[in-house]
């Protein structure tokens, strides 16, 4: 089987890795084609067009950063639509609204071929290590064929339904995601302002009720201020301003999403964007006025 990986960030690039361990052909294709080099000495095939990627792999996988570069991706004549045959399977693993999703598979429809709406948990970490959790809208059979490329690259797929459940589901997913850093940082705020020890805070949040994959991955790189980038502050906002369109089409309350799109916000205003999501605790260090980390020194 033949795959093309389309996005080659700091998840693509990965993924694609995964693959081409697995043994599979992989033709790669990113807009900054210096990307692509390190994985054609792994051995893949680069190529200069999307359409090229679609004409030459069986399953098409993207993974960009948001509706607009899936569209500049898939539509033109060089895009993935012009490559797409009968017997493709198009899977997309960026985090987009799912009425893009909704073109998507019925554009792929029209050709014959099936399309996958597959987004991603785990940030950069699982998709160095192949352990990706894969939330898929689409047709049963279509998950099944893919399931070979898929489980090279993740420990879990999960089939949501039909096409946009997994879009929906991610966007619900990182609604938490980003309302649990809020949460976190919040707290790391309220201890550091008052001279508690923000690493004793952090053991007790880590084995109470508090307890989050936040508090797991980010808790240490707050106290450390380690802002690199997994999943950036700018990614999240794009996200929760996704899943604030979805739920008001829905007609369906989310306060705390409103709550925590304005926090991210405020962080890319504050020119944060580039970096971790956890930077939002900066904007709480702003307001208490020191790193958090500093309060460690005040015991």
């Amino acid at each position: 089987m033949k795959a093309a990986v389309l996005g080659l960030g700091t998840m693509g690039a990965p993924m694609a890795a995964n693959l081409l361990s697995k043994g599979f052909e992989v033709t790669v294709y990113n807009r900054s084609t210096d990307k692509t080099v390190p994985l054609v000495e792994q051995g893949a095939t680069a190529v200069h067009l999307p359409r090229e990627a679609a004409t030459q792999s069986d399953v098409i996988i993207t993974m960009v950063s948001d509706d607009s570069s899936i569209e500049a991706i898939y539509y033109g004549e060089d895009g993935v639509l012009a490559g797409v045959r009968s017997g493709h399977i198009v899977i997309d693993c960026s985090t987009i609204s799912p009425s893009l999703v909704q073109q998507l598979a019925a554009a792929c429809a029209e050709r014959g071929a099936q399309f996958l709406d597959a987004p991603v948990t785990g940030s950069k970490p699982a998709a160095v290590d192949g352990t990706l959790v894969f939330m898929v809208g689409g047709e049963e059979t279509a998950l099944q064929q893919a399931m070979p490329v898929l489980e090279a690259m993740g420990r879990m797929i999960v089939h949501m339904g039909p096409n946009g459940s997994g879009s929906i589901t991610k966007l619900a997913h990182n609604t938490i995601v980003g309302i649990n850093n809020a949460a976190l940082a919040e707290g790391f705020a309220m201890v550091s302002k008052a001279g508690v020890n923000p690493e004793a805070f952090l053991q007790v949040v880590r084995n109470g009720s508090a307890g989050s994959k936040a508090a797991e991955l980010k808790g240490e790189k707050i106290i450390a201020g380690n802002f690199d980038n997994q999943f950036s502050l700018q990614l999240m906002l794009k996200d929760l301003k996704l899943a604030s369109v979805l739920t008001d089409t829905m007609q369906s309350p989310t306060p705390m999403l409103e709550v925590a799109k304005s926090l991210f916000q405020m962080g890319q205003t504050a020119g944060f964007g580039e970096e971790d999501l956890c930077s939002l605790v900066k904007i709480y260090e702003q307001w208490i006025g020191h790193p958090i980390g500093q309060s460690k020194n005040n015991e």
